[in-house]
């Protein structure tokens, strides 16, 4: 056994030099006991070794002995946005299953810099882990080159990358929006706005506008019935677009309200004028479905209706409530935070008397409010994915997966028949 003092070895970490010596053996038997070669070791041995490392407060390098075995269990995971609640819930599942299939996971959080994401990218290639989840803005295909393909394994969580071939886990994107959508056409809104950040270069915000614009084509097609379609782009990272974008859909929801307003007057001026079997002109088509950037185009304002229209459109609103109210179907939870808070500052506490919204993402304030919502399977996306990067770590050979789980659709009083929410 060791002399050495334990005030002296406690003044630095204990190596397996030191539980050798101080079990009184070599490090090749201290080394078979940690890697659970029991059978090796009489049971004496064992117990001198156990206490050896009791002493001395022993705790292996973990880091040290995975490298050496080629093997650190480390797995990195790039986020854009750390503070989505989306990104959060999808955490939860990617650490329960780290647990699960004893993995470590290294959090990068990029912040919506796709410099940043390249940066980080690169730094996980040095820490030698053994694969990567990304959930990223915008990183580019030249950045994933050490990841992928013949490099490091790698999975991408609700949004693909040019470039990458990889495993997806992720909600399905197009069914969601499609859902959402068709939930507000059948609650009998005519006037339904679909707002986006900018989606250019991310996969999951460019299939839902999508799905949405193809949504209200086939019920323009299906229906004889008249639905004006916009969609709105609403750049969070820019205060003075952000600004032009909602006084436009404010300029939409005020119109909307002033013609609720007139149409019973209208209808009755129009039963005063107009014979009762003479026919009523057809709806108008569907509007148009381009995407509208406020600083670069001017929206054209609402047509005008006639008096029979009007009458129409009044039946609509005393049948259901929805035709005289804007719908605004929000592509993710913090787009939709932002609307409520706008639309709450500007019309006050009664604000889903004007306005409908509808969100993809389930935040805990959505109830609070009543806001529908399509809630995403975070804690099954997280979990997933980890399950699928293990497998790739393990050697499964198999051509890219794609794994989309639906979205559940979660009605509250936003949506209702009823204008007073």
């Amino acid at each position: 056994m060791s002399d050495t003092p334990t005030s002296q070895r406690t003044l630095r970490r204990a190596t397996i030099t030191d539980v050798a010596r101080e079990a009184g053996t070599g490090k090749t038997s201290i080394s078979r006991y940690l890697n659970g070669e029991m059978s090796v070791l009489s049971p004496e041995l064992r117990a001198r070794i156990e206490a050896a490392i009791e002493r001395l407060d022993y705790q292996p390098n973990q880091m040290a002995r995975g490298l050496k075995r080629g093997r650190n269990r480390l797995i990195g995971m790039l986020l854009a946005d750390l503070t989505n609640p989306y990104t959060v819930e999808v955490l939860q599942g990617v650490e329960a299953a780290c647990q699960a299939l004893g993995l470590m996971p290294l959090i990068c959080h990029a912040a919506n810099e796709v410099e940043m994401e390249r940066r980080y990218l690169q730094l996980l290639t040095t820490y030698r882990v053994e694969g990567v989840i990304v959930n990223a803005l915008g990183v580019r295909e030249e950045s994933l080159r050490p990841v992928g393909g013949g490099g490091i394994p790698a999975v991408l969580v609700d949004r693909s990358v040019e470039g990458l071939v990889a495993d997806i886990v992720g909600l399905d994107n197009r069914a969601a929006a499609e859902l959402g959508t068709r939930h507000l056409l059948d609650g009998g809104f005519r006037d339904i706005w679909f707002v986006v950040q900018p989606f250019e270069q991310v996969s999951s915000r460019r299939l839902r506008e999508a799905a949405f614009r193809d949504t209200l084509r086939a019920h323009a097609h299906e229906h004889a019935r008249a639905v004006q379609g916009h969609t709105l782009v609403l750049n969070l990272a820019d205060t003075v677009q952000t600004e032009h974008s909602l006084a436009e859909l404010d300029r939409a929801i005020d119109a909307l309200g002033e013609f609720a307003a007139l149409a019973p007057v209208a209808a009755r001026e129009s039963l005063e004028r107009h014979e009762p079997h003479e026919p009523h002109e057809p709806h108008e088509p569907l509007g148009p479905l381009d995407a509208f950037n406020p600083l670069q185009s001017q929206q054209s304002p609402l047509p005008l209706k006639s008096p029979p229209q009007l009458a129409a459109a009044n039946r609509q609103a005393s049948a259901g409530g929805n035709a005289a109210r804007v719908a605004v179907f929000a592509a993710n939870a913090p787009v939709a935070l932002r609307l409520a808070l706008h639309f709450k500052a500007r019309y006050g506490a009664a604000w889903q008397t004007r306005v409908a919204l509808l969100s993809i993402d389930d935040p805990e304030w959505a109830e609070l409010t009543g806001i529908t919502t399509i809630r995403q399977p975070t804690y099954d996306i997280g979990y997933r994915a980890v399950e699928f990067l293990h497998e790739r770590i393990e050697g499964v050979q198999t051509t890219a997966r794609d794994c989309l789980l639906p979205g559940e659709l979660i009605v509250r009083a936003s949506t209702g028949g009823s204008a007073n929410g």
